[in-house]
């Protein structure tokens, strides 16, 4: 009589297989997932400096004095700088004044979430500042 099936010790090594790989791919997804969230704060408070350029071109010099003013530019704004708005594991903080304007991202867990704080202000100059935990 023939016996179909795995044995025991086959199934734990299979078990012991996948548990290994899953220990080698798990570290690299999460780094992946926080590149990705430092790309997406750059180019976001990128794109916000460059809504507030564009308002300022468009009013003889005058950036936008709030919210407002900013999303007559970019719509997307609104999704960003309410203060403590967290999006794909960043923070903003957006300051408006009619001669200028900062915006920054902050991770929301330094390290994990992302690992760099983004500042852009007037003129669209663009700092970067390593934030581990």
């Amino acid at each position: 009589m023939k016996r179909k099936g795995f044995t025991l010790v086959e199934i734990m090594i299979v078990v012991a297989i996948i548990a290994l790989l899953a220990a080698i791919a798990i570290p690299n997804l999460l780094s992946a997932k926080r590149t990705a969230n430092d790309a997406a704060a750059k180019a976001t408070v990128r794109s916000l400096s460059t809504a507030a350029e564009v308002s300022a071109t468009a009013n003889n010099g005058a950036y936008p004095a709030d919210l407002a003013g900013l999303t007559k530019f970019i719509s997307s704004a609104a999704t960003y700088c309410p203060a403590g708005t967290g999006v794909q594991g960043y923070n903003y903080t957006c300051t408006y004044g009619a001669s200028g304007y900062t915006y920054t991202a902050t991770p929301t867990t330094p390290g994990t979430s992302g690992s760099k704080l983004f500042s852009i202000t007037t003129g669209g100059v663009l700092t970067e500042t390593a934030k581990e935990s």
